[in-house]
C-alpha cells in the first residue's frame, strides 16, 4: 500500500509538471516543473519524505536501466554523428574542463569561507582561555608574593 501511495504522489507531481509545461509559455521542460513542484511540496511539508522515499529509492536503483534505450539509439545513429564526431568530442572535452574548473573554484571558496567562519570563533575561544590563564597566573603570583612577604 505504501508503494501505491508513493507512486500516486510521484505520478501526480509529474502530471502537474506536464500540465504546467502545457499551460506556461516558458521553454522549461515538464520534468523540471515536476522536480520544482516536488521540492516545494517537500519543503512545505505537504508531502513528507517518508511518503515517497521507498519508491524514490527504487527508481534510483533502476536508473541505469532507464538510460539503456538512449544509449542504444545513440549507437544506431553513429553514422549520422560521424561527420561531426570531432566537434562533438571537442565540445564534450571543453565542457568537462569548464565544469571541473567551476566546481573546483566553488569548492575552494566554500572551504575558505568555512575557514574564515571557523577562524572567527577561534580567537574568542583563545582569548577566553588566555584570559582565564592570565587570571590564574595573576592569582598565583599574588599568592606567591604574599607568601614571600610572610617569610621575611
Amino acid at each position: 500500500m505504501k508503494h501505491l501511495i508513493s507512486i500516486g504522489i510521484i505520478t501526480a507531481v509529474c502530471f502537474a509538471g506536464e500540465l504546467l509545461y502545457f499551460l506556461l509559455p516558458l521553454p522549461i521542460p515538464a520534468s523540471i516543473y515536476g522536480l520544482l513542484l516536488m521540492l516545494i511540496l517537500l519543503l512545505t511539508g505537504i508531502v513528507k519524505v517518508h511518503q515517497v522515499e521507498l519508491t524514490s529509492n527504487f527508481f534510483l536503483t533502476i536508473m541505469p536501466l532507464l538510460f539503456l534505450e538512449p544509449a542504444v539509439k545513440l549507437m544506431t545513429s553513429l553514422p549520422t554523428l560521424k561527420g561531426n564526431l570531432i566537434s562533438i568530442l571537442f565540445l564534450c572535452l571543453v565542457s568537462t574542463i569548464i565544469v571541473t574548473a567551476v566546481t573546483g573554484v566553488t569548492a575552494e571558496k566554500i572551504c575558505a569561507l568555512k575557514k574564515v567562519t571557523d577562524q572567527d570563533n577561534i580567537p574568542k575561544i583563545k582569548k577566553n582561555k588566555e584570559h582565564k590563564s592570565a587570571k590564574k597566573h595573576q592569582k598565583n603570583n599574588t599568592v606567591k608574593a604574599k607568601e614571600n612577604r610572610h617569610e621575611y
